[in-house]
């Protein structure tokens, strides 16, 4: 299967796909898209903006997988920043993106961000652990063993997400891309389950040809 991984960071959804399908990776920054490769080799690994790429390209993929920036939607952003006078716009590339794969996809999409401050202008499907998703296919009730990480070291984030960040060079706060990080079971079942929408509507097809 051909699958589009949009803002990819380290890869913390695609961590436990496998290697049986064709994967292109767009993520902005080159430091962190340096991550990516190291652990997944066999991927395509684009540096550009993701938000373009998905309407350049979206037709040459089978499912897709977009995780748009969340810290403008983020509960702890608003808070936190409301109080220092920091406000600023919710970036509606989220909301583009739901209306056009909607509209215009063929395919199975998952657009994952995180539970906002406000409530989601587009009813999302469900909600997983800290996530919510917006996806054209059956989703499945599901609980992350991880599904907050409010505490915790380096370290433990480390184990939880089978990425050692020690080992690169990058100009963010470590911690930040570990929390950002979407855990690694929660891509597992929702691709799954997406693949499982797919066979089933193949063999479909193929019993009444």
């Amino acid at each position: 299967m051909k699958i589009l991984n949009l803002y990819a960071g380290i890869g913390g959804n695609r961590k436990l796909w496998g290697g049986d399908h064709q994967v292109t990776a767009v993520e902005y920054r080159e430091d962190i898209a340096a991550v990516y490769r190291h652990y997944f080799t066999n991927d395509t690994v684009i540096v550009g903006d993701a938000h373009q790429y998905l309407l350049e390209h979206y037709s040459e993929f089978d499912f897709i997988w977009s995780s748009p920036p969340c810290q403008t939607h983020s509960r702890s952003r608003f808070w936190r920043h409301s109080t220092l006078n920091e406000q600023k716009y919710p970036d509606m590339n989220l909301y583009q993106e739901i209306i056009f794969l909607a509209n215009y996809f063929k395919g199975k999409y998952c657009v994952e961000n995180v539970d906002p401050f406000y409530d989601p202008l587009i009813r999302p499907s469900m909600d997983i652990g800290r996530h919510i998703i917006w996806a054209n296919f059956r989703i499945g009730r599901f609980e992350p063993k991880q599904s907050l990480i409010t505490e915790g070291t380096r370290d433990d984030w480390k184990e939880m997400h089978g990425f050692d960040l020690s080992l690169f060079d990058i100009d963010t706060r470590k911690d930040q891309i570990y929390r950002n990080c979407v855990d690694p079971e929660t891509g597992k079942y929702i691709l799954d389950c997406a693949i499982g929408v797919i066979k089933s509507k193949t063999t479909q097809a193929t019993l009444f040809t």
